[in-house]
């Protein structure tokens, strides 16, 4: 069991290797959403397989390369990315960006455990002839949450072990439905679809990269027990590679079953439609595999917030900051499963909305790295007046400022099931590009305003910035 909180990994204890990056970012991607996504690109935005193929390409490489060149953190300050964020906007500066990083995670685990849970349903009702009722549905919520937290309390060797075996259990499974689906799939409607316009493609591009980018304040909390000098190079290449190789087949595979199934893009459940597609020999331990990685995905999310509710202010050992979280997302998934009515478009909009916030954290953060931040470990845990990170009245205001910023214009651009904003109707905002615009201003803000006045050392114990980073 992992026993670190917030404190840096000595450099001693930094022993991981870039490569075991790839298998921990296949696992945080094994989810049944990209089917009903690839559904949804076919169905609504009316594209085509190869546009579709390269919508997932492109956003996989796009959401996940942020993920990457932040995750680069990690391996220079050896601690979680929320609290190597306190070095960027100040010790009572980071609580905000903390506080909605810490709700957007309860959202993410509220859609993963949603999921999980009605993949188990559908194996009981596959396998036993099962009808679900409130109680065996919250019944099945429940143990599906306990699991992820049990994974998520153990920590990260736990994590990098069920994620490097999920990767290949699921793997092969996956080769064996796409080997199904090339010989029962109707090739002649799937490859004479007509193309659909260029703009939905970049829509498409922009939500399924809201994917990625929603794992980027996470990236640190997986590349902290690698060795300060690792390659960001090598880093950004395993976690895109390791999405990619998810992403890509998946979101093909929705776009294919959707040609015979369209129901699959708009379904409340959305398992429901692979039963009848796949045989049950197939379909079972498909399902099952899913519900492992949807465990995995959960557990991972579980224990980054667990990080960011300790940045928060919360004095508790890393195991009851995550298990508090699991409390919270199994209240919020008992509602949601009891009351979503479109269980796509609100993930949709929900995903819309968590690429926005994470984005204007994204801008000022990559920034900052980009400028060669070194890290003060005794300064990132210290929380009082006399923290280097204290600068003014514990804020870095131009950090601050410029992510409100970034914020502010993002959400003007936005627009979903909950929220439209003014500017949702122009082009931006109809391509779904509004994260794009708040990390462009967040970022070009925060490069042109003064940096902070700091007294942060290095580990050279020399003050202020280290060299800019390279790959």
């Amino acid at each position: 069991m992992e026993t670190r909180g917030l404190e840096p990994v000595p450099d001693n204890e930094r022993t991981g290797r870039v490569r075991t990056l790839f298998p921990t970012w296949v696992g945080a991607n094994l989810t049944v959403l990209l089917l009903s996504f690839g559904a949804g690109l076919v169905v609504f935005n009316g594209l085509n397989l190869w546009q579709v193929l390269t919508v997932a390409v492109l956003a996989s490489v796009i959401g996940f390369g942020l993920v990457g060149v932040v995750s680069i953190a990690g391996s220079r300050g050896g601690a979680p990315g929320m609290a190597l964020s306190r070095a960027v906007f100040g010790q009572r500066g980071n609580l905000l960006p903390g506080a909605l990083t810490w709700v957007a995670r309860w959202g993410w685990e509220t859609v993963n455990a949603v999921t999980g849970t009605y993949a188990v349903l559908a194996v009981l009702s596959l396998l036993f002839g099962i009808t679900a009722g409130h109680r065996l549905t919250l019944a099945t919520l429940l143990a599906f949450v306990g699991c992820s937290w049990l994974v998520s309390g153990l920590g990260a060797g736990a994590l990098r072990v069920c994620c490097t075996w999920s990767a290949y259990l699921f793997g092969g499974v996956s080769v064996l439905v796409l080997v199904h689906l090339i010989g029962a799939t109707d090739w002649r409607s799937v490859l004479g679809r007509p193309a659909g316009p260029p703009a939905l493609m970049i829509a498409g591009v922009g939500t399924l990269a809201a994917g990625g980018i929603s794992w980027a304040p996470s990236g640190p909390d997986f590349a902290r027990y690698l060795p300060r000098d690792a390659s960001g190079r090598a880093m950004t290449g395993a976690i895109v590679g390791g999405a990619g190789v998810v992403y890509v087949p998946m979101v093909l595979m929705g776009a294919v079953m959707a040609v015979a199934e369209p129901g699959l893009a708009v379904t409340r459940d959305p398992v429901a439609f692979i039963g009848p597609l796949l045989p049950d020999w197939l379909s079972v331990p498909y399902l099952l595999f899913i519900v492992a990685g949807m465990v995995l995905i959960n557990a991972m999310s579980m224990y980054s917030a667990g990080f960011t509710a300790q940045t928060l202010g919360f004095s508790v050992p890393r195991t009851w900051a995550v298990g508090m979280n699991a409390a919270i997302s199994l209240f919020l998934a008992a509602s949601l499963m009891l009351t979503a009515a479109g269980f796509l478009d609100s993930f949709i909009s929900f995903l819309t909305l968590l690429a926005v916030t994470f984005s204007a954290w994204i801008g000022v953060f990559g920034v900052d790295l980009l400028r060669g931040r070194t890290y003060d470990p005794a300064a990132l845990l210290d929380t009082t007046p006399a923290s280097a990170y204290w600068y003014t009245g514990g804020f870095a205001v131009p950090a601050v400022a410029a992510w409100a910023a970034g914020l502010a214009t993002g959400l003007l651009f936005t627009g979903v099931r909950w929220f439209t904003g003014p500017l949702a109707t122009t082009w931006i905002g109809r391509q779904g590009l509004g994260w794009a615009a708040t990390i462009a201003v967040s970022a070009a803000l925060y490069a042109i305003l003064p940096r902070p006045a700091g007294q942060a050392r290095g580990d050279g114990g020399e003050p202020g910035e280290g060299a800019p980073l390279h790959f």
